[in-house]
């Protein structure tokens, strides 16, 4: 009986899993901390006050970020800086502009161009991220499935056309498709001179 007051008073004490999340960085400010040792802390803590379990704390990081709470250093890594907050921002989609971005997509990702009719669920997906500071407007707006949209979201826009450009291309080698090699290469050659994601090597 004392147990389960003590977990109500202390669920009470703890507004939201992303508050949790601050509270582990607020004590440890001014170093670099990688996923897991944020991970363990909050998911042992957030059960020893609730005796519920932490879904997904790593959706919560990437969001403390995304609002400008923290600096990702790199893949995995942040840093809390107290005087460094910059809170964004961020523009989500109404009902009413989702629905007319559905509609001009006629409601089909445009990806793969499947939709509800093949099953699919379907999400209205910020072009430029909300984080870089994409708008809330029509043309900022794109249909995706929820494959695509996660996987756009796991590697980013541009991320994600390099590598179907680059899956594309060693088809087209493959197969001896001359012109369509030709254009794949073209388009990867603009990210090369553009200095955009060259991270992902492809093989000429």
């Amino acid at each position: 009986m004392k147990g389960t007051i003590r977990s109500k008073q202390n669920s009470r004490k703890l507004q939201s899993q992303l508050e949790l999340l601050m509270e582990f960085f607020q004590k440890n400010p001014n170093r670099d901390i990688s996923h897991p040792e944020v991970v363990d802390w909050a998911t042992k803590e957030y059960t020893k006050r609730t005796d519920k379990v932490f879904r997904d704390p790593d959706r919560g990081i990437r969001q403390l970020h995304e609002k400008g709470y923290l600096i990702k250093i790199k893949k995995g890594v942040y840093h809390y800086n107290p005087n460094a907050i910059k809170k964004r921002n961020l523009q989500d989609f109404s009902i009413k502009l989702k629905e007319t971005i559905l509609k001009r997509d006629e409601y089909k990702c445009v990806i793969c161009g499947q939709g509800k009719q093949e099953g699919m669920e379907l999400h209205v997906d910020h072009i430029k991220a909300r984080a870089l500071g994409g708008k809330a407007k029509i043309e900022n707006g794109q249909t995706l499935c929820s494959k695509h949209n996660f996987i756009k979201k796991r590697l980013a826009q541009t991320e994600t056309g390099k590598k179907m450009f680059i899956r594309l291309y060693d088809l087209s080698k493959k197969e001896d498709h001359k012109e369509l090699k030709n254009f794949c290469l073209d388009i990867l050659k603009i990210y090369e001179d553009h200095g955009i994601n060259g991270h992902i090597i492809w093989k000429k």
